[in-house]
């Protein structure tokens, strides 16, 4: 018999079926562990879906027959992921939520030790692939893909400490979540987002180093609309931690960078085809 739920696993998700019963059960598989710092009778699932009508509903279904705890939360008027990574949170049952993408370039052996390093002085947990221990991030990637990952973080340095809030894999107490007010749910980086509107203090956030997955189902989401998103929730956040005239110079700059990368993904477009055919990094940047 379950429980309470003291922790919250949030996966937004968009035509995904094929990766929720791997991922369900390799977390659920983590938690079991006799090392396990969470109990997986505390933990609930919940799945975002956007209304992919794609089997995804009916994977649940079966997990729930099996004795998980895994719901699905199917959105037919809204769309994105940060609205859906949202509406997770609204609907969680656990104290302490963790984010993470479906398609299992966020390990699922790593859930117990995020989940365990939220507390009540650690309001804000991410998983950081640039920590140590957490392995060479971008090994195999071209170079073009380097540039756009390193630049996207080092844009975001002026408004967190926190050493990767481009990774998706991260986590929220609910109490620190209810303080974010004026959420853009229409950004891409939902983590970066809840950072500076929960106002999260460099001491309240932990860190856990770990390494991407590959995809092994499904496509990238990996686009140019993604970036264009990315640089208008920089300018955003910008105009809201600072004054409008450094915002004003930080769109000089955006806009700089979005034509440098115009040009680089342009010029590799063959490059990017092949990587999402052989498994590309999904949300993650």
């Amino acid at each position: 018999m379950l429980g309470a739920i003291d922790y919250s696993v949030i996966v937004p998700a968009y035509r995904e079926a094929s990766n929720l019963r791997p991922l369900v059960t390799r977390i659920f598989a983590a938690l079991s562990r006799i090392d396990s710092p969470v109990s997986a009778g505390q933990v609930e699932i919940i799945v975002v879906d956007d209304n992919s009508r794609d089997g995804s509903v009916e994977v649940v279904q079966a997990l729930q027959q099996e004795g998980y705890n895994v719901r699905i939360i199917v959105r037919t008027t809204e769309r994105g992921l940060s609205s859906a990574v949202v509406r997770g949170f609204q609907e969680a049952q656990g104290d302490n939520m963790l984010c993470m993408d479906a398609d299992l370039q966020h390990p699922p052996e790593y859930v117990p030790q995020m989940l365990a390093a939220m507390s009540p002085t650690k309001l804000f947990v991410l998983g950081t692939r640039y920590g140590s221990g957490a392995g060479a991030v971008d090994e195999g990637w071209p170079l073009y893909r380097r540039i756009i990952s390193n630049g996207a973080r080092m844009l975001a340095l002026a408004l967190t400490s926190a050493s990767d809030p481009m990774s998706g894999f991260f986590g929220i107490r609910k109490e620190a979540f209810l303080k974010a007010k004026n959420l853009n749910t229409s950004g891409f980086k939902i983590a970066l987002e809840l950072l500076v509107k929960a106002q999260i203090h460099s001491n309240a956030i932990a860190e856990v180093p770990f390494a991407f997955g590959l995809r092994t189902a499904g496509e990238s989401k990996l686009d140019s609309k993604v970036m264009r998103l990315y640089l208008s929730q920089l300018l955003e956040l910008y105009w809201y931690s600072y004054n409008g005239l450094i915002a004003f110079a930080f769109l000089l700059f955006l806009a700089l960078i979005f034509l440098v990368w115009r040009y680089l993904t342009a010029s590799n477009e063959p490059m990017m085809a092949t990587t999402v055919q052989g498994g590309g990094h999904g949300r993650g940047q």
